[in-house]
């Protein structure tokens, strides 16, 4: 009798524990899901006053007013404001490359005309770059300064990474490229373009000094590095 009534407390505190644990588990879930919400809104935000203010203007205080969140909560999660834009940077590379992953294969972009796929992509470019222009020149100033040799062998990675996937696209779309290195010619070509984009767009920051020799306008600017790019490819 003894022994059973033994046997059945232990089996009752084992499903109290197992219930109590369960509960544990279903109550985490939220606690999680709330974290990842606010560090969601915690790097959204640091993204916004990094192309705002600049390197120099984005400071833990400011980011956090822009979240509505205390500095406290931020310096829980990370210890400087270094640490913190290097992670918003990474996580901006990789949401770009798993979008250029999964946005488009090689098959479906084999099915389109070069001269098509490219100014298509060109003026994707362009206006990601318009959109974008004070959060990629800050992004680029803070990687160029940046000490830690593991953050930007990262960056270096996803953005080598993304640019190959973009390569492998237009040789999808460019078959019969006279050229005897036709990876090599769609790589600098891109190059060229993209290089134009950040020196115009990033860079420039008055381009009606530049009358009569530049583009003034996106459409002229996308047309002529459409005609460009291709012209240099062989491509009609």
């Amino acid at each position: 009798m003894l022994s059973a009534a033994k046997s059945k407390s232990r089996k009752t505190t084992a499903k109290s524990r197992k219930s109590g644990a369960k509960d544990a588990s279903l109550a985490f879930e939220p606690q999680q899901a709330r974290s990842r919400e606010s560090e969601r809104k915690l790097l959204k935000a640091a993204a916004e006053v990094l192309g705002q203010h600049g390197v120099a203007g984005t400071t833990i205080p400011r980011i956090a007013a822009h979240a509505g969140l205390t500095p406290g909560s931020i310096y829980r999660r990370f210890p400087d404001k270094e640490v913190l834009l290097e992670t918003m940077i990474l996580g901006i590379l990789e949401r770009q490359d798993e979008r250029l992953r999964t946005g488009i294969t090689t098959e479906m972009a084999g099915q389109i005309p070069l001269p098509v796929f490219a100014e298509n992509m060109i003026n994707n470019l362009l206006v990601s770059y318009r959109a974008n222009a004070g959060l990629m020149r800050a992004m680029q100033q803070f990687a160029r300064a940046s000490i830690n040799q593991e953050f930007r062998r990262k960056a270096t990675r996803l953005e080598l990474r993304t640019f190959e996937r973009l390569v492998d696209l237009f040789l999808a779309t460019a078959k019969n490229l006279d050229h005897p290195q036709p990876r090599t010619a769609v790589s600098l070509g891109l190059m060229m373009v993209i290089s134009t984009l950040h020196e115009l767009l990033l860079h420039t920051t008055d381009l009606k000094a530049w009358k009569g020799l530049l583009p003034q306008d996106d459409l002229s600017l996308r047309r002529e590095l459409t005609r460009a790019f291709l012209r240099y490819l062989g491509a009609h």
